[in-house]
């Protein structure tokens, strides 16, 4: 069942994250410090909604990391339920696509529950001074990227590294939803 991001107050701090990625290291948020705008991708392996984007993620990352942007993909879906998104599985799909970020494992799910974030796709995108400056679709078409009118997440980053602060308009990402565990 499709559901969509929600709405986020534009200018919340991004909150702290210490987690494994796939690549054998253990990344946070203040690992990041110098990038000009950090995009925190809520991510998956067997969701159909990121596979249907995830080379349009893959290749924005390739176009803006030369300027400075640091993508990061978190997967925090349960992985004894959707052992797709288990870490192993994770790692070959990272090396498979070629990601060129880390993609970070949310075991306990607590940096989902931290960002609020309820898809995947679920993007967040922090200026400088790591406050939320966008929260919202990646581009108007998640299906088909012949069908692509209007690059959203990449006018947003437009915007900032060119100093100024995209849309307040939020219009939500869709997506599956985060795959919770049982309590």
């Amino acid at each position: 069942m499709a559901v969509s991001s929600g709405v986020s107050d534009l200018g919340f701090p991004c909150p702290d994250f210490r987690l494994p990625a796939v690549d054998g290291k253990i990344y946070g948020r203040d690992d990041f410090a110098k990038a000009p705008v950090l995009v925190v991708m809520f991510i998956c392996n067997h969701c159909p909604y990121v596979q249907a984007v995830e080379d349009r993620l893959i290749g924005l990352e390739r176009a803006y990391t030369p300027r400075g942007v640091q993508f990061v993909g978190i997967c925090s879906n349960d992985a004894v339920t959707y052992p797709d998104d288990g870490f192993d599985r994770l790692k070959e799909r990272w090396e498979l696509k070629q990601y060129g970020f880390p993609y970070l494992h949310d075991e306990s799910q607590a940096v989902a529950h931290a960002f609020d974030a309820v898809c995947t796709p679920d993007i967040f995108v922090y200026d400088h001074d790591r406050r939320l400056a966008y929260r919202d679709r990646i581009d108007d078409s998640w299906k088909d990227p012949a069908k692509v009118t209007r690059r959203d997440l990449a006018e947003a980053i437009e915007a900032l590294l060119d100093g100024g602060r995209p849309s307040p308009e939020q219009r939500p990402s869709l997506g599956c939803s985060i795959k919770w565990k049982e309590d």
